[in-house]
């Protein structure tokens, strides 16, 4: 997610019983239709209702949201990699299924009543078991034991929703198709096998305020040997960025939600304005990975100490100076990039663990297919583009893990 320029503020819909958010509304317009008939997924929200109703207690119900959402994740996963049926025409690399299929879901759980009754909070809290579990946050599964584990390196890699739906509600992220690709995989490398275990994010400012990257990353940074956060960026390039700003530049999130102000931390006393990725940058960009060029992305945007205007500075920022934008922007890409590598810092892992953001390039549709208001969910054009982004995440993936599993970090 590249940056935008901030906008004002708006709110989004309330989230109580019955009353559907900003998301869920985007679900009666006819391409998300269309998208989740195409894939077989239009079958997912009725099958969670009728599921729903066999619980009969609270205990029961956190049973049913947390194998349905698992079910959905692993569903999404198989299909995106070529197991069981393809359920429709649309192509199997396709991530927007999983997305409007989790959404059908959290509206119908919105509105369920249950004869044995449901507090608003104990919702919320079987919502938060749907998103965990249908976003693979729960499912990460790298070999354990000896005899598994044996010679097999660890690689964690995150991708986001689509976003910006109100300007194309067709939208789809490559970030995302790319871990529903490489969830469970194996690619070699130079230093033998490595597992590579995904997990997919939502594109609002709320949730990564209440902590959910901490929450899903924390478990496994000190046990993987390398990590990614990934999202879509520019058109035509990929970018590792080489910094991260503590800065939200307000553009809306899915919610249409705005958040103008400093990164929200635990122990913000503590929080730098900047952390840096130890990402293999050098020999990322410098590796044969496929048609669009791989960038060193190492510009910033920032206050310099003392002073009150934001200026660019195209080789980082300079001491002591305010975040006002990373190398990836100000948006939620930014953010996840600077909360992961964060995390890795207030673990310690800085000198040991190869860590960072990479953006993808733009996934575009194809020449005459590009009017949100007369144009089709895919075309041939879109198709090609989405997969040769995500052989291209995977041969970079195996670029940094040829270089940062042996070399240690930086360059």
């Amino acid at each position: 997610m590249a940056s935008a320029a901030p906008t004002a503020s708006a709110s989004a819909t309330g989230t109580g019983t019955g009353i559907g958010t900003v998301e869920e509304a985007r679900l009666d317009r006819a391409a998300p239709q269309e998208i989740l008939r195409r894939s077989g997924f239009d079958s997912v929200a009725p099958s969670f209702v009728g599921a729903l109703g066999t619980a009969r207690s609270y205990a029961g119900a956190e049973r049913v949201v947390q194998r349905q959402g698992a079910r959905l994740w692993e569903r999404a996963v198989d299909r995106a990699q070529g197991r069981g049926p393809a359920g429709g025409d649309l192509s199997r690399d396709d991530d927007r299924p999983l997305y409007w299929a989790r959404l059908a879901m959290s509206r119908e759980l919105r509105q369920w009543e249950p004869e044995f009754g449901l507090s608003d909070a104990r919702r919320e809290r079987l919502l938060d078991t749907l998103e965990t579990a249908s976003r693979g946050q729960d499912a990460i599964r790298f070999p354990q034991g000896k005899s598994q584990s044996k010679g097999i390196k660890r690689i964690l890699v995150t991708g986001f929703d689509p976003f910006t739906l109100d300007r194309d509600v067709r939208i789809s992220n490559p970030s995302g198709a790319s871990a529903l690709a490489l969830d469970g995989t194996v690619i070699r490398t130079a230093h033998g096998p490595a597992r590579i275990e995904t997990a997919v994010f939502p594109v609002r400012w709320q949730d990564f305020a209440d902590g959910e990257v901490e929450r899903t990353l924390r478990p496994y940074l000190g046990k993987v040997d390398l990590f990614t956060t990934i999202s879509q960026g520019r058109v035509g390039r990929f970018d590792v960025e080489r910094t991260n700003g503590a800065w939200r530049g307000g553009f809306p999130d899915n919610e249409t939600v705005s958040r103008r102000e400093t990164v929200p931390v635990t122990d913000p006393a503590t929080q730098p304005q900047w952390t840096t990725t130890t990402l293999p940058y050098a020999r990322m960009v410098a590796a044969a990975t496929g048609p669009f060029p791989v960038y060193d992305n190492t510009s910033v945007t920032e206050i310099p100490a003392g002073g009150s205007t934001a200026v660019v500075r195209p080789d980082g920022p300079t001491e002591g100076s305010t975040a006002r934008a990373g190398g990836g922007g100000d948006y939620l890409s930014n953010e996840i990039a600077y909360r992961a590598t964060l995390l890795r810092d207030r673990l310690g892992l800085t000198d040991r663990l190869p860590g960072g953001h990479l953006h993808t390039p733009v996934l575009e549709f194809g020449a005459g297919n590009t009017d949100p208001a007369t144009g089709t969910v895919t075309d041939p054009g879109f198709v090609r583009n989405r997969l040769d982004i995500i052989a291209q995440v995977r041969a970079i993936l195996t670029a940094a893990a040829d270089a940062g599993m042996s070399a240690g970090t930086g360059s």
